[in-house]
C-alpha cells in the first residue's frame, strides 16, 4: 500500500428521521395527559428561512415540578402512573411538536428549565437548548446560563404561558431570533 494519503470521509448529518428504533408508544407523554399538574408544552421547529422543519425530532428532561429527579425505569413503556421526566416528538408536516407534562421543577441554583434536544436534516450533529418556565423573574435573572446572555438570546431560551396553562416554545435552528445553542 505504500504511504497512500486517503481523503477525508465527508460528515453525515442527521435526519431525516425514520420511525423504525426511535418511536415508541406514547413517547410524547412525560406524564399521563388527565394526571394532576399535566400541561402542554408545544411549539414549532423554524429552519433558518423561517420555513417550519416537518421532519424533526424533539426530546425533553426535567425534574419533577418539586425538584425531584425521577429514578423510574419507563422511559420507553409508559404506565401512565409514572413521571418518568423524559420524553421524545417528532414535527408535524407543519414543524409543530408536542409534549405532555408537568412544569419543570428547580435544580440547583438554575431556574426550572427543560433540556432539550434537537435533531433535524441538514444538522452534522444534535442540538442542546434549554426551555425555561416564565413565571419566576427573580430565579430567571439569578439563572447562571441566563446571565451570560443578551436579553435577545436569553428570549429564545424562554417559554411563553399559553391561556390553557401549557407552554409554547418555537425553536429556530438559524436566522433572526435564532434560539441559543449549548455546547458540549
Amino acid at each position: 500500500m505504500g504511504d497512500r494519503t486517503l481523503p477525508k470521509t465527508p460528515g453525515q448529518t442527521v435526519g431525516p428521521f425514520f420511525a423504525y428504533g426511535t418511536e415508541y408508544p406514547k413517547m410524547h407523554q412525560v406524564v399521563h395527559p388527565h394526571s394532576p399538574g399535566a400541561i402542554v408544552l408545544g411549539g414549532t421547529v423554524y429552519d433558518g428561512a423561517g420555513a417550519p422543519i416537518p421532519d424533526a425530532m424533539i426530546e425533553i428532561w426535567a425534574p419533577d415540578t418539586d425538584g425531584t429527579i425521577s429514578r423510574a425505569r419507563g422511559a420507553f413503556r409508559r404506565d401512565d402512573h409514572t413521571y418518568t421526566g423524559f420524553g421524545r416528538s417528532f414535527t408535524d408536516d407543519d414543524g409543530h411538536f408536542e409534549f405532555w407534562t408537568r412544569d419543570a421543577g428547580a435544580s440547583g441554583a438554575a431556574a426550572p428549565f427543560y433540556a432539550c434536544i434537537v435533531y433535524a436534516r441538514g444538522l452534522p450533529d444534535k442540538l442542546h437548548t434549554r426551555i425555561y418556565l416564565p413565571e419566576d423573574e427573580a430565579a430567571l435573572a439569578a439563572d447562571p446560563l441566563l446571565q451570560t446572555l443578551s436579553p435577545e438570546e436569553r428570549a429564545t431560551l424562554v417559554a411563553t404561558r399559553t391561556a390553557g396553562g401549557g407552554l409554547r416554545h418555537d425553536i429556530r435552528l438559524q436566522g433572526d431570533g435564532e434560539t441559543v445553542f449549548l455546547v458540549f
